[in-house]
């Protein structure tokens, strides 16, 4: 049976979806990562002079892996957004955007020296191609000796697994590593509940279960149609029950 797909016109209509943030992320069985993702937020508070030997690199350095869908992407964005609201220099880095590489190259030699946090998130390592392939490893270089810079990659292998430079995946290896790991239908029901709450969406209890079975099963997708069914039942004053839901996943 074919999945229905969520209408274009509400799956981009997601401006006032909340952001990523460790708060509104449901840790399932990556609560170990998550934990050491709070803790280390919540040190950048803390305003005072660091040294390199009281900020060692493998609490500055993590690194990532998991299907798609385990929250790689919403990890990474959390730290940024947490980073930013703090007044720290963030850098996201993808393979879409090499131009923010060089941005970052040419600040890393002030970023390494100063006593200030800062901080490198890094998406889809595993499809750079060879020229950010050769960025990364000077930036990772670069990081070694810094003082406060902390950098998160997150990737869809493990780093001995990954077709890059063996020197790199040498290298990702050098701090803590994580397997990011799928949620359960119960997590997943939970997550949507959080996520539908934040919006102030009222969703009728067959609902939910409902869209596990029919829809797709991975969260970017279900979370997309939470927003669409916000921006749905908006636009016709309904509430969300399952006749709306099936309405608006109907083949137009």
């Amino acid at each position: 049976m074919n999945k229905p797909s969520l209408p274009r016109q509400f799956a981009l209509d997601i401006g006032h979806t909340p952001k990523p943030s460790l708060a509104n992320f449901l840790a399932g069985e990556n609560l170990a990562l998550h934990s050491t993702l709070l803790a280390l937020a919540k040190s950048w508070e803390i305003i005072s002079p660091r040294i390199v030997g009281e900020n060692p690199l493998n609490q500055r350095w993590i690194y990532w892996w998991g299907l798609e869908g385990s929250g790689r992407s919403h990890l990474l964005s959390a730290m940024g957004n947490a980073a930013r609201q703090l007044g720290l220099e963030h850098f996201p880095l993808s393979p879409n955007e090499p131009i923010s590489w060089v941005r970052l190259e040419e600040k890393l030699s002030a970023l390494s020296a100063s006593e200030k946090p800062s901080v490198i998130t890094v998406d889809d390592v595993e499809s750079l191609d060879e020229r950010l392939v050769a960025s990364l490893f000077r930036i990772l270089n670069e990081i070694q000796g810094s003082q406060a810079i902390h950098i998160f990659i997150a990737g869809n292998a493990a780093p001995g697994a990954l077709t890059l430079r063996e020197d790199l995946r040498t290298r990702l290896g050098w701090g803590l590593i994580f397997q990011t790991h799928l949620l359960g239908d119960d997590e997943k029901i939970e997550a949507l509940q959080q996520a539908a709450q934040a919006r102030g969406l009222v969703l009728s209890p067959d609902v939910l279960p409902w869209l596990l079975n029919r829809f797709y099963r991975d969260m970017p997708n279900l979370m997309a149609l939470i927003d669409a069914l916000d921006a749905y039942s908006l636009e016709t004053k309904r509430a969300v029950t399952l006749p709306l839901v099936r309405e608006l996943l109907q083949p137009k």
